[in-house]
């Protein structure tokens, strides 16, 4: 275990090798579209050509998989309690990316013992050099087994659609990350909008609200038009972006993912960063 320790130090402190960006993907309720887009904006990005991974960590309302038509055969906690690595858990997804379910088990991470951590990030180190992406799929809100993951993330995307409950709870979310570190890269994504106009509006006013009580500058990656083809994707299993590329929905979400990468995003960042800054607040609940 001290050499799996030491290992683990070493690439953390290795400047030259490539590091993914991870992006915990939230929203301040449920029923806001936020899997979907997690899903379709990731595969967004593999189809403009870079290495993109899913974590499923929408614990108790996990449903990736279903959106993908696909029965993992294995969870993060399948490392600790059936002595896997991260390969073996790794499920190949559509259009090239790559997903690893989180599993019901997984709300327990926070108690992991010293040494079962230490195991638990050494495999997840592994796969920073794997990927230019991870996005994380977060349950709505913030619980005590989510908070870590998004609280340590490099950037964190906030879906909401515009209905007012939906708006408020979102604009809690950021809230809550904000008086945590008024530092977080926060980009908000409009989900269902009915028009151009809705969506604009929606922006506008979020984007107004957080400056004026937070005087915290909200980037707006953009909105996502409402369009029927999200349910009949959804039904044949499968990403819409996939289902129908030529929908207005998956034109949208292409345009977000290019905006994002396009737009100087891409800075160098350290995957080590993440890790670590996971780690010391999972010892801090300690």
């Amino acid at each position: 275990m001290n050499d799996q320790a030491e290992n683990l130090r070493r690439l953390l402190d290795n400047d030259d090798r490539k590091d993914a960006k991870v992006i915990a993907v939230v929203s301040g309720k449920g029923g806001v579209g936020k899997s979907n887009v997690c899903l379709n904006f990731a595969i967004s990005l593999s189809q403009l050509g870079k290495k993109v991974a899913i974590m499923d960590l929408d614990i108790g309302m996990a449903n990736l998989n279903i959106l993908m038509g696909l029965t993992p055969n294995y969870h993060l906690m399948d490392l600790l309690n059936n002595q896997l690595s991260i390969w073996d858990i790794i499920e190949e997804g559509p259009a090239g990316i790559s997903y690893i379910a989180g599993g019901s088990g997984f709300s327990s991470f926070v108690e992991l013992n010293e040494e079962r951590l230490h195991k638990f990030f050494f495999q997840l180190e592994l796969i920073g050099e794997r990927f230019d992406y991870i996005f994380l799929d977060m349950g709505a809100g913030a619980t005590k087994e989510s908070i870590e993951f998004v609280m340590a993330a490099h950037d964190v995307f906030v879906v909401t659609t515009p209905e007012p409950t939906a708006i408020t709870d979102a604009y809690s979310m950021i809230k809550f990350i904000y008086l945590r570190d008024d530092s977080k890269p926060l980009y908000l994504i409009v989900n269902r909008a009915d028009s151009q106009v809705e969506g604009s509006r929606t922006i506008e006013s979020f984007k107004r609200v957080a400056l004026q009580f937070l005087k915290k500058d909200i980037e707006a990656l953009g909105y996502i038009p409402s369009d029927p083809i999200v349910s009949k994707a959804v039904k044949a299993q499968t990403p819409f972006v996939v289902f129908d590329k030529n929908a207005k929905v998956s034109k949208a979400i292409i345009q977000l993912a290019s905006f994002y990468i396009g737009e100087g995003k891409e800075a160098p960042t350290k995957y080590g960063q993440f890790l670590s800054k996971m780690r010391k607040m999972v010892s801090l609940r300690k």
